[in-house]
């Protein structure tokens, strides 16, 4: 069977960028004679996200599978919708802004193509990589959340929340997932942290993060809603 990474990609009013991320993600060369499978989840934007992407499916990537909600369901939701629909051997999430680069996918990709690991972080907090200085508090609260994360599921990651997220496809597969928003995140490394002989891996990548002004779409709730998910998923083991 050959090779195939499945790029899941969850959009909400992305109009603007998506066409930049999906070019660059067709520039990649992937290691290993990997294809490339493109999956664009669209949670109902109100903005012309739909038309954009059926353009683009047209005139250049007739390739992408392209799935619509028929209401907002919140990222976690797409990224379920995604993983359903994925046909790959390997999944990695990418947002549709540009604050994460898919010319390191192979960084991500190379400790499980190398036969060491079965699930791949991309951390924003180690290594060299460039990252783009933005937001203290948002600095302290990932790294709070992650702190918090790792005490229950007795990992040492770096960074929990990161969007980053290579999985073998038969891994996350095989979790239920029930986080339709920002809890996804701690969710499914909860999960992932409690299957027998899980090979976890974390490496350093680059950020160019976004200003509210430019898009982002994470706030405060989001940050109260992933530790009341640490707590269900870690301590509750739900």
């Amino acid at each position: 069977m050959s090779n195939k990474l499945s790029i899941v990609i969850p959009a909400y009013n992305e109009a603007k960028t998506i066409h930049l991320i999906l070019k660059k993600i067709d520039e990649v060369n992937l290691i290993d004679n990997f294809s490339k499978e493109i999956i664009i989840v669209n949670d109902c934007s109100k903005d012309n996200t739909e038309s954009v992407v059926l353009q683009l499916k047209a005139e250049r990537f007739s390739s992408i599978k392209y799935v619509a909600h028929s209401v907002n369901k919140g990222k976690g939701a797409a990224i379920q919708t995604g993983i359903q629909e994925a046909t790959g051997n390997i999944i990695i999430i990418q947002d549709a802004d540009l604050e994460y680069d898919p010319n390191e996918y192979n960084l991500l990709l190379k400790p499980i193509v190398d036969g060491f690991a079965d699930i791949v972080y991309g951390s924003r907090f180690m290594g060299g990589n460039p990252h783009r200085i933005l937001f203290f508090w948002h600095s302290i609260g990932n790294k709070f959340l992650t702190t918090l994360s790792n005490m229950f599921t007795n990992l040492n990651l770096t960074d929990m929340e990161t969007c980053y997220k290579m999985f073998k496809a038969d891994i996350v597969k095989s979790i239920s997932l029930k986080e339709n928003r920002f809890g996804f995140e701690p969710e499914v490394t909860a999960k992932i942290s409690r299957i027998p002989l899980v090979r976890i891996y974390e490496v350093g990548i680059s950020y160019y993060g976004r200003t509210y002004a430019e898009g982002k779409k994470i706030g405060a709730k989001d940050g109260f809603r992933a530790i009341y998910c640490i707590l269900k998923y870690g301590l509750l083991k739900l």
